[in-house]
């Protein structure tokens, strides 16, 4: 079954390069502080509980996602991506950490509004 799949408006896609450029920057300067052993970082990772390693991981995936929402042909995914880590941070602040979580639900909208308009995107490319 051929689905169409419409452009976005001329506005519209400066707002989806707006929010994927912002995104891409937040993430990089977070996988930053990971990936350099932040104190910070190293302590809140701490508090979760599973290791160094766990951290790298988390910032290594942030790389890649926000490396993929500035790539036209993955951005959906890379949204996808970063969405998952950013629930994974909600739940992890909430249970663990203790911490301010706010951000991480306006991050989360940001990031579920990129998917959703990118939603035919994300089907063709995962084959759904």
């Amino acid at each position: 079954m051929a689905t169409l799949v419409l452009a976005p408006s001329h506005k519209m896609n400066i707002v989806l390069w707006v929010l994927r450029v912002l995104m891409a920057a937040l993430f990089l300067f977070a996988a930053f502080g990971k990936l350099t052993s932040n104190p910070m970082m190293v302590e809140e990772f701490g508090k979760v509980g599973l290791g160094d390693g766990f951290r790298y991981f988390t910032g290594a995936l942030e790389v890649v996602g926000a490396l993929a929402l500035v790539t036209p042909f993955v951005s959906g995914v890379g949204a996808l991506l970063l969405l998952c880590v950013d629930v994974g941070a909600f739940f992890a602040q909430i249970a663990l950490i203790h911490g301010d979580w706010i951000h991480t639900i306006v991050i989360g909208a940001i990031l579920a509004a990129l998917v959703y308009w990118q939603r035919a995107q994300i089907r063709a490319r995962l084959g759904l």
